[in-house]
């Protein structure tokens, strides 16, 4: 199949099955007709669902990968439309993921302190070095887009080498630069990895 897919697909957890099939169910009943594939409530485990994982990120494959938390309320079918069907090839992914309600909860002390209500990942993967550009512009081109309506990213699908973004919440930034300040004098250990980190502490650069 040459034309990109959509899946679609949900985890449900819980000690009763009927519980677990009525929330699935919502979905069931609402999906759009002419799915190339199709099932409803089938058991799966933690261990497969690591697998179907690990398959879709091919082996010994060239990647450029970036990632946004999306501000609330965007109209986030707009804003991810180019990304979905511009895909510079069959092995490249785009992903999105509803966050909510885990976005509204108030966090505790953490590093991971980034959240909102729509997570978004993009995937540029190819085989040859040569279409490294054409791959790698087109990460870029899409972020650069997506970028205006992002609060942050998650670092660990994020190359800050390439894009400049927050990842971690104002408070926790504020809390980090003022520790730093007591402890961290000369800015050895990196904090947003830009210049208003070295600014905040007053470091020169060049």
């Amino acid at each position: 199949m040459d034309e990109p897919c959509i899946t679609i697909a949900l985890v449900a957890f819980g000690d009763k099955e009927e519980a677990i099939k009525a929330v699935l169910r919502r979905v069931e009943e609402s999906h759009p007709a002419g799915t190339v594939a199709h099932w409803f409530c089938e058991e799966t485990s933690l261990h497969q669902e690591f697998e179907k994982k690990a398959k879709a990120y091919s082996k010994n494959h060239r990647y450029c990968v970036d990632n946004a938390f999306l501000k609330n309320f965007v109209d986030v079918a707009a804003v991810l439309e180019p990304a979905f069907t511009t895909l510079p090839t069959k092995k490249s992914l785009a992903l999105w993921n509803p966050m909510t309600p885990c976005s509204r909860r108030k966090l505790p002390d953490m590093a991971l302190s980034m959240q909102s209500d729509n997570y978004f990942v993009l995937y540029g993967v190819w085989e040859h070095e040569s279409d490294d550009l054409r791959c790698q512009s087109w990460v870029g081109d899409i972020m650069a887009e997506v970028g205006r309506y992002s609060i942050g990213a998650y670092l660990g699908e994020f190359d800050f080498q390439a894009r400049r973004s927050k990842f971690w919440g104002d408070n926790e930034g504020k809390k980090l630069m003022s520790i730093r300040r007591e402890w961290d004098p000369e800015g050895r250990f990196c904090g947003y990895l830009g210049l208003e980190d070295i600014n905040d502490l007053g470091i020169g650069h060049s």
